[in-house]
């Protein structure tokens, strides 16, 4: 390594560390951060490598941010792994991203730093749609960590939004016809707590990376107030200087609910 590049590498260190003393000082914290991971294919592409490297890459891009999360104790993750219109890709694509979530799932159910953290690790999607390796993985997953409430991380696989809210109406309609609930009870409350993320706080911050500046049917209803934070980054290539850049962005906002 040259003198430029340490020069450089000191430089970026000394400015990690001081957007980490700034996100810390701030009175303005980010309870949940939702991050939509995009752009594993586009990074193989443009690099040259087989799209099934691409995601290999990406599931340990997750590892490290998991790490950068719990270092700045934000408490709930939630990331986008597998979209419902994914699974119509080609199945040797999928086998391979299967194959992935079921060891990266073990993974971290066995990982001492998932315990010493008291990480709660949970799975929201069409679980019926999963292949039995991936299931058996979630199981264990999350029969692991199920006793932990310091931090919870959520990941949404097999997962669409407007299948979620369909689910949700369908459940109204047939609680208000089985006369359990009246017209006047049908609010907010009663969407919201028969979604995926009934027990979850919705998001402050929506990370998309890859550049593409859109939210690709994710968690649609609870985002309604949520900050978005769009950056070029293909997700492999995401650096934790990017995390904190998207943290501060946030902090320095004026959030105000529709008022």
């Amino acid at each position: 390594m040259g003198i430029s590049d340490r020069v450089g590498d000191a430089l970026g260190q000394a400015l990690d560390a001081r957007l980490i003393r700034e996100i810390n000082e701030h009175p303005i914290k980010v309870n949940h951060l939702a991050i939509i991971m995009d752009g594993n294919r586009r990074f193989a592409w443009t690099s040259n490598l087989n799209t099934n490297v691409g995601h290999r890459i990406g599931k340990q891009k997750l590892e490290r941010v998991l790490d950068w999360v719990l270092e700045l104790k934000i408490p709930w993750l939630t990331v986008y792994a597998l979209s419902t219109e994914n699974l119509n890709r080609d199945q040797k694509e999928l086998d391979v991203l299967f194959n992935l979530y079921n060891e990266g799932l073990r993974e971290i159910a066995d990982d001492p730093r998932i315990h010493e953290n008291k990480v709660r690790v949970q799975i929201i999607g069409r679980r019926d749609l999963l292949p039995k390796i991936v299931t058996d993985a979630i199981d264990y997953a999350e029969s692991k960590t199920a006793s932990y409430d310091q931090f919870v991380f959520t990941v949404c696989l097999a997962y669409g939004s407007r299948e979620e809210l369909i689910f949700a109406i369908q459940s109204i309609a047939q609680d208000y016809k089985n006369g359990t609930l009246s017209l006047e009870e049908i609010n907010e409350h009663a969407v919201s707590s028969r979604l995926y993320t009934a027990d979850m706080p919705d998001p402050d911050l929506v990370v998309r990376t890859s550049g593409e500046e859109r939210i690709s049917n994710f968690l649609l209803w609870q985002m309604a107030y949520s900050e978005l934070y769009f950056t070029d980054v293909f997700w492999p290539s995401f650096q934790k200087r990017d995390l904190l850049k998207a943290v501060r962005t946030y902090q320095d906002r004026s959030r105000r609910f529709g008022e």
